[in-house]
């Protein structure tokens, strides 16, 4: 898990989890790509309707 927090954020875990500010970065951040897959997600659904 850390390895993948550094990767994807650029911080560690411990680092997350100290500052307020960054969290909220890394938190905002994964909604954004949530909401993206999710769209993904839906043209493709939607591709494979038709």
């Amino acid at each position: 898990m850390e390895k993948a927090m550094h990767q994807s954020h650029g911080m560690g875990y411990a680092e997350y989890a100290q500052n307020h500010k960054k969290r909220m970065d890394v938190e905002i951040s994964r909604e954004a790509d949530y909401r993206k897959s999710q769209l993904i997600y839906a043209d493709i659904q939607r591709k494979l309707k038709k």
